[in-house]
């Protein structure tokens, strides 16, 4: 029997945000590479140094889901290395937004930019992205701008494959909430970069992408999502961003051998997936 036309439609329409799947096996099996990232990261050291020296503007690096600031170790001393003051988050594990976390980040943000007098740097793995989406949102004049690296921040929180892990370390419910959804997926007002991959094994790579605005953007590279913070493509994006002034802020340039090794969308979540 063949399908009608409206069959047919429906079966070529991509997913709804809300209706994402996480990653399948496979992809979660990719995420065994993240040490190879890091042998990489050791490898591609003496070219990293050879990237422009910061202008020593404080960052705060968040990590991930069930992460710890030792997960953010190599990271934060390449941005030292860079000439940046980088700054771990300093609460333990990160089991979700449980009472008193949120406060504690608020503190933080407010607490370094009052020392150096000055705008801070956001940088957020995983669930540690959306904490600095959200603390640019409420403290834009603090925030310099906010960097994700495979954030969920777009799409349901089930459309990965930490949610149950999530549920069991927070105590919250990742209950279908509209209204939550709609908050997370708006971009604070700072210029906000997303990193993302589309072989990433834990979280769907739509929910991602930021919404297509001046100050926006998402840079595809090649990681896994446990090795993306430890990845050289990864870093030297990071670098070039931290580089940026706020005030003539432009969004990565893809010319010369850049293209080799990334792709940009300026796409909303939809508009992206409606392209995959």
């Amino acid at each position: 029997m063949t399908l009608n036309r409206r069959q047919q439609a429906a079966r070529s329409e991509p997913p709804a945000l809300d209706e994402l799947r996480p990653p399948g096996p496979f992809q979660l099996m990719l995420e065994a590479r993240a040490p190879w990232e890091w042998a990489a990261l050791l490898a591609a050291t003496p070219w990293l140094r050879q990237l422009p020296v910061g202008d020593g503007h404080p960052v705060i690096v968040f990590p991930g889901l069930g992460a710890t600031d030792f997960t953010t170790a190599p990271l934060r001393a390449f941005l030292s290395d860079r000439g940046y003051t980088a700054y771990p988050w300093k609460q333990g594990f990160n089991f979700g937004p449980r009472h008193g976390v949120l406060d504690a980040l608020r503190e933080q943000l407010r607490h370094t930019a009052g020392r150096h007098r000055e705008k801070v740097s956001l940088i957020g793995w995983s669930l540690g992205g959306v904490y600095a989406r959200e603390l640019a949102k409420e403290m834009p004049e603090l925030a310099r701008c906010v960097i994700t690296l495979g954030s969920p921040f777009s799409g349901h929180p089930r459309a990965t494959n930490a949610w149950r892990f999530y549920e069991m370390v927070s105590g919250q419910s990742v209950a279908h909430d509209p209204a939550l959804i709609a908050q997370l997926r708006v971009p604070p007002s700072v210029p906000t970069t997303s990193i993302y991959s589309k072989t990433d094994g834990v979280v769907a790579w739509q929910c991602s992408l930021n919404e297509g605005e001046p100050h926006t953007e998402n840079i595809e590279v090649h990681a896994s999502h446990v090795g993306m913070g430890m990845n050289p493509l990864a870093l030297y994006v990071i670098s070039d961003r931290l580089q940026q002034d706020p005030q003539r802020w432009q969004r990565f340039d893809l010319r010369g051998a850049r293209r080799w090794f990334y792709k940009v969308t300026h796409h909303s979540p939809l508009q992206a997936a409606s392209h995959d």
